[in-house]
């Protein structure tokens, strides 16, 4: 008599929020990474030259609301000007920036920048800190009590402190460097060294959970069997690591990666809010909010600049968030459902 067939179960899949966030994901990356190519090239790395690849018109004609908002009477002026102008009338999804360019397209541009730089300066933390914890872990002895020390001490540090410090001398060291050799950097050149010097900031403090995590899975692990008899027939430290280790810890490393990307996320936004991060022309999330702040005002309010770019962050964030604790289930057995 047959048996019955036995139905396999992803563990990922039994997260509606982890699934949830996954789909949100998918279509942030479609609509603002894959976009990039053209919504960059739209913008001119100018931010003039962006106004008429935006089809805004004039530049001075700009903070005009969503159209589906109703316009006062200034605005509606203004929006009859560009219909006489240009022979359309203007419709505007999530309304118009200070110079009159679409804040939709702001948005996904900056979507695309936050993502990318979180995504990168995640990388970098989770390579630091795999190749330090697993060193620490797997030497051992007063090796593994140094090095762990540095961690404690790097913990008792402020950890927004530390990326502003590094983002601050990182940027003071290039711009001596330009001035000590006369040299002249074109501002896409330029625009490049501050997202490198960013990743580096957000990528060299965010590592220390990370390390952690490794060395107390490979104190665990280098005590099993099969790493003695990895020892046994000889084989070498670095492959007892990339053979035999690393792949016993792709589970927690990958649920880490994907809590410490809307970190980094955080991080980027923040540091370009205060003017430190990704500076204009380029837009993020971070500089788009900033910008916003200042036309929140009791006279005349423009909402739309300020509430768009935060709540896509936002909601980018929680799913972020929901997609690391879906894998963590998953990865896990302890946290399974049954």
């Amino acid at each position: 008599m047959r048996a019955p067939a036995v139905e396999r179960d992803n563990p990922l899949t039994r997260s509606f929020a982890g699934m949830l966030g996954i789909g949100f994901l998918v279509l942030m990356i479609f609509a603002c990474v894959l976009t990039l190519p053209w919504t960059l090239g739209a913008a001119g790395g100018q931010e003039g030259a962006a106004v008429p690849r935006y089809n805004a018109g004039d530049p001075r004609e700009g903070r005009l609301p969503p159209f589906w908002w109703p316009a006062d009477e200034t605005q509606q002026e203004r929006i009859d000007a560009i219909e006489v102008a240009t022979g359309e009338r203007p419709r505007y999804w999530l309304g118009t920036d200070v110079l009159g360019r679409s804040l939709l397209i702001r948005i996904l541009t900056g979507g695309g920048i936050s993502l990318g730089i979180g995504i990168a300066a995640a990388a970098i933390s989770v390579l630091i800190g795999t190749l330090y914890g697993g060193l620490a872990g797997y030497v051992g002895g007063k090796t593994d009590a140094v090095l762990m020390r540095i961690v404690d001490v790097l913990y008792g540090l402020p950890y927004i402190l530390l990326v502003v410090l590094l983002a601050v001398a990182s940027e003071a060291i290039v711009g001596r460097w330009i001035a000590r050799g006369n040299v002249e950097l074109k501002e896409s050149t330029r625009l490049l060294i501050d997202v490198g010097t960013l990743l580096v900031a957000i990528g060299g403090v965010s590592w220390l959970t990370m390390a952690r995590v490794i060395r107390g899975q490979v104190l665990s692990l280098k005590e099993q069997p099969f790493i003695e008899a990895a020892r046994a027939t000889g084989a070498s430290p670095v492959r007892i690591f990339g053979k035999h280790l690393l792949p016993n810890l792709l589970g927690p490393i990958i649920v880490y990666a994907t809590l410490t990307v809307p970190q980094a996320i955080l991080q980027e936004s923040f540091l370009s809010f205060l003017g430190i991060g990704v500076k204009p022309p380029l837009p993020s999330w971070g500089n788009l909010a900033a910008d916003g702040l200042s036309e929140l005002n009791t006279y005349r309010s423009h909402w739309w600049l300020l509430l768009f770019p935060c709540l896509l962050l936002g909601v980018t964030l929680v799913a972020l968030n929901f997609v690391g604790e879906g894998l963590r289930e998953a990865f896990d057995p302890k946290r399974r459902r049954r």
